[in-house]
């Protein structure tokens, strides 16, 4: 009789219900909450399924996280920024700079969509954050998780990574809600409705030549941004030179995805109750929406600012899609425009700011490493 109930006594005490904590039953519930927008409301369900799941792991036994648990050599990947990388290659490989080529205006929207960034910067500084933990909390602004990831691990602010990280991937799921008030608050109906000229045909030899130009400019004036910009750039090299099929859908594909459920679980995990639920965290999640909406507004202000100066040629609201949410961003544009007008298809010149946006945050990364002299 007294080895049963030793044994049962062992079995409860080894049970997840002798340490959850109400904290942890908090972050449940959070994770809970995001894989019902996930597969109910298919918020970007390839982002929230391995966050959210990850975040329900890491509170029923947190030493999944510890070293020597499984998630945590995940996690040895973001902070050696190996993931964030190479998800910008896969983006690179999936994605279609034509409309970016055919449009080179559009890099002025993808500029100014990341003034949120530096917004945001100042207002973390403000509210007591050290300048590297402000410059990563800021950049979560471009909507861009890779990005937060790759600034965060490399500007060494590894204990307040989690809330980076949950906080980016967490705007650019909710894209599609946050986005829309902004960009009909700013513009009105007549401005929604305008209709663009089509794109001129991009030749393949622009194509090509394009990934390998940019990453000639960009990294040899801010080398900081070779990892994420010459990823990015690869990715696309290989989807136009048209000599190397396999690895196109490779990188687009099988890899892609692997390193979508290698991140996006690694990521849910450092929501620990104990490392979440503070109040740094409610400022980081606060500072980053604040980051977003508005970078939103400046790339649709921008917007309207060149739909003047262009005699009402330019409809503002893909402006918006300069955020580097590739390509939610550029699709909430579209569902916009077409409320207004249902023949109206913004797609192709929203991609345009889009896989601006997606440089231009790069860039603002490697910015804040070379201000801080990291290499």
């Amino acid at each position: 009789m007294e080895y049963i109930s030793s044994t049962l006594a062992n079995l409860l005490g080894q049970s997840a219900f002798a340490s959850l904590t109400l904290g942890n039953l908090v972050m449940i519930g959070v994770a809970c909450f995001f894989m019902y927008l996930a597969i109910a409301k298919e918020y970007e369900p390839l982002l929230l399924v391995p966050i959210s799941f990850g975040m329900l792991l890491v509170n029923i036994y947190p030493q999944i996280m510890e070293e020597g648990g499984l998630l945590h050599y995940f996690f040895m990947l973001d902070e050696w920024a190996i993931l964030p990388c190479l998800i910008f290659m896969g983006v690179g490989a999936m994605t279609d700079f034509g409309p970016l080529i055919a449009n080179p205006k559009s890099f002025l929207l993808g500029a100014a969509a990341q003034f949120g960034i530096y917004a945001a910067y100042m207002g973390a500084m403000l509210m007591g954050f050290s300048d590297k933990a402000a410059a990563s909390i800021a950049i979560i602004g471009g909507a861009d998780g890779p990005t937060s990831i790759f600034l965060a691990s490399k500007l060494g602010q590894t204990e307040i990574l989690g809330p980076i990280a949950v906080a980016a991937y967490s705007y650019m799921s909710l894209v599609p809600i946050i986005q829309p008030p902004i960009m009909k608050a700013l513009t009105t109906e007549e401005e929604r409705k305008i209709k663009m000229d089509q794109l001129r045909p991009v030749s393949k030899k622009e194509r090509i030549l394009f990934p390998i130009i940019v990453t000639i400019v960009v990294c040899a004036i801010l080398p900081t941004t070779a990892p994420l910009v010459g990823m990015l750039m690869l990715g696309n090299l290989f989807r136009e030179c048209g000599v190397v099929r396999q690895l196109t859908e490779t990188a687009s594909n099988a890899l892609m995805y692997i390193v979508v459920i290698l991140l996006g679980t690694s990521v849910g995990a450092t929501t620990s109750a104990e490392a979440f639920l503070r109040w740094d965290t409610i400022k980081i999640v606060a500072l980053g929406l604040i980051a977003f909406c508005f970078g939103t507004a400046a790339g649709v202000i921008f917007g309207k600012i060149m739909c003047k100066l262009s005699g009402g040629k330019v409809n503002p609201l893909i402006g918006s899609a300069g955020v580097s949410a590739v390509p939610m961003a550029a699709r909430v544009s579209q569902k916009v425009g077409a409320e207004a007008d249902p023949t109206n298809f913004l797609l192709m010149h929203a991609m345009g700011p889009n896989v601006a946006g997606v440089i231009g945050t790069a860039v603002a990364a490697g910015t804040f490493m070379a201000i801080f002299g990291i290499n």
